[in-house]
């Protein structure tokens, strides 16, 4: 097995199943109340697993490696103590990218079909996608359910930090140990700063000037204060043809 995907299959996911005690967003805050109206929690019959974000009235997207025993989403909610049943609704269909083998070769995306459209309102919201390559000027900022510090408790508001994006030639050198990154990937947090996602974060978005650019993909192993490798994002805007073909094929 190559070493990229020795080392990333498993160690470096944001997603760590039920031990990862949820997202973690690590020294953001509270993300306010009428904000980030796209964010979905993926949850299975115990609760929260993974991150996501709702980008048509039934199509959420998310990590490829998010797939594992997810059976609905939650929407309209920042706080997952209060979820009832007009917050769930059921997955009907999975979309993994047809490249996405594990983390380590990439396409780590994948479009989960909802049970029923939803009624986009003061609580729910789609969020648009780019329409092309992003700036590396862009202000971005990644959100999350769960701990806010390395193997701390979970918690269950919804949290928000700003992060920066990196030099993808920057972040390529300081994975180099690991062999080449995945194709098509972005790099922002985690790097030089104390800011960004960790375990049980996966396939939320990073959102640069009201844009969903990224999918929260992997960090460095359970390292949540960094600040030694970028966090990587699965890049958006190299998937586009793919998405659009699935939405329009399955709507």
């Amino acid at each position: 097995m190559h070493p990229l995907h020795t080392f990333l299959l498993f160690p470096l996911l944001a997603y760590l199943g039920r031990s990862a005690d949820g997202s973690e967003i690590i020294n953001g805050e509270l993300a306010p109340e009428n904000s980030m109206l796209y964010m979905a929690s993926l949850q299975d019959s115990k609760g929260h697993l993974c991150g996501g974000f709702l980008i048509s009235e039934d199509f959420v997207l998310t990590a490829a490696h998010c797939d594992d025993g997810i059976t609905h989403v939650v929407l309209g909610t920042h706080n997952l103590k209060s979820v009832n049943d007009d917050n769930k609704i059921s997955i009907k269909q999975k979309y993994k990218h047809k490249c996405y083998e594990n983390v380590g070769n990439g396409s780590d995306i994948m479009l989960l079909k909802l049970s029923k459209k939803v009624s986009l309102n003061r609580r729910v919201q789609t969020i648009p996608l780019p329409t092309s390559e992003m700036n590396t000027q862009d202000n971005c900022k990644v959100a999350g359910w769960g701990a806010i510090k390395t193997r701390g408790p979970a918690v269950d508001d919804l949290r928000v930090v700003d992060v920066s994006i990196i030099n993808l030639e920057v972040c390529k050198e300081q994975w180099g140990h690991i062999g080449n990154l995945p194709a098509n990937v972005i790099c922002a947090g985690g790097y030089g700063t104390e800011k960004g996602f960790c375990q049980g974060d996966s396939g939320g978005p990073l959102v640069c000037n009201g844009k969903a650019v990224g999918v929260v993909s992997f960090n460095n192993d359970n390292i949540c204060k960094y600040p030694e490798k970028p966090n990587v994002y699965t890049d958006v805007s190299k998937y586009l043809p793919w998405i659009n073909d699935v939405l329009k094929r399955y709507k």
